[in-house]
């Protein structure tokens, strides 16, 4: 396999425990105990070559595509004035106002021919591509089947994203109890992420939960949850990090990759993340539930002590 190389997003420190210098690039799947034994087990990541080549969605999945074979079906959209959803802004964690859209639609904002207010991001998380997109199942697997044998189950979730270049997956940093098979169908998606090892160095703070609402003039009305209790959050932009405000964040080291039409990305689960993308960018991803074994008692115990310490 060959390796390549994840650039710093600022000045590097030390590795850490496990924390890879580089992602390994994979010519084909592993075999299930490969993929356990060597990915899985150690919570590294990688990408994976030919992982798709069998799926009619890599020669298939394209706008025009979709407009002919599923532009009138309704589906989930996230809107929001700038792009990011799910993200801290000012003292507020901002959730995105959720609209039924034909895919018609989104697909002639995307294509310049149709306008709307704020910006649209097809991400409903709830295994939205087989409840509101079946009609595109024939063109993929269902599951990634031998990490379906590796992990001894099969996904939670499969997920379909479409959307513009200036959403943006959380814009702060985020993590999920999932491992993340993330697999790009047409563009890229940009990923910045820290192992679980950097939590001493990642910040949190608590903030109020509110969301965007759309008004009928086509501005943006800020709601707050008032029955949800305060969110713990990020609130570190790791794009352009505010080392005096966050002064440990120096100390942690951010990598970085572009995950290509049609390759794999292996996310392990408790994985930092901030997700960016290409106009127009397709992909898929699975997620299968971690197990909460040593690993995730290991990274409790990490954030327990860098609570205790002061350090968030």
């Amino acid at each position: 396999c060959a390796e390549a190389v994840l650039q710093p997003a600022h000045r590097a420190a030390p590795a850490a425990l496990c924390m890879p210098l580089v992602v390994p690039y994979l010519d084909k799947p592993p075999t299930p105990l490969h993929f356990y034994r060597d990915w899985v087990c150690p919570n590294r990541p990688c990408i994976i070559r030919n992982a798709l080549q069998h799926w009619p969605a890599l020669q298939k999945w394209s706008l025009p595509y979709f407009r002919a074979t599923v532009g009138s079906t309704e589906v989930s959209v996230a809107v929001t004035p700038d792009g990011y959803a799910d993200a801290v802004r000012g003292d507020r964690f901002m959730m995105p106002a959720e609209r039924r859209l034909p895919l018609s639609f989104v697909l002639d904002v995307l294509a310049g021919r149709a306008q709307h207010p704020g910006v649209l991001y097809v991400q409903k998380q709830c295994s939205n591509l087989p409840t509101e997109l079946p009609q595109l199942l024939p063109d993929l697997e269902s599951h990634v089947p031998w990490a379906s044998e590796a992990l001894g189950k099969m996904p939670d979730a499969v997920n379909f994203w479409l959307g513009e270049a200036a959403a943006v997956t959380s814009y702060r940093l985020h993590k999920d109890h999932y491992e993340n098979l993330y697999c790009v169908v047409s563009g890229e998606k940009h990923f910045l992420f820290h192992p679980p090892s950097d939590r001493p160095f990642i910040p949190y703070e608590l903030y109020t939960p509110a969301t965007y609402q759309l008004t009928e003039e086509g501005t943006f009305k800020v709601v707050d949850e008032e029955a949800m209790e305060k969110v713990p959050w990020i609130p570190l932009d790791p794009l352009a990090p505010d080392l005096a405000r966050y002064p440990s964040y120096s100390q942690a080291q951010a990598l970085r990759c572009t995950v290509r039409a049609g390759e794999m990305l292996c996310l392990p689960a408790l994985w930092f993340h901030h997700v960016q993308q290409s106009q127009g960018c397709i992909a898929v991803n699975f997620w299968y539930d971690m197990e909460y074994d040593l690993k995730y008692s290991y990274f409790q115990l990490l954030d327990s002590l860098t609570k205790a310490s002061g350090l968030d």
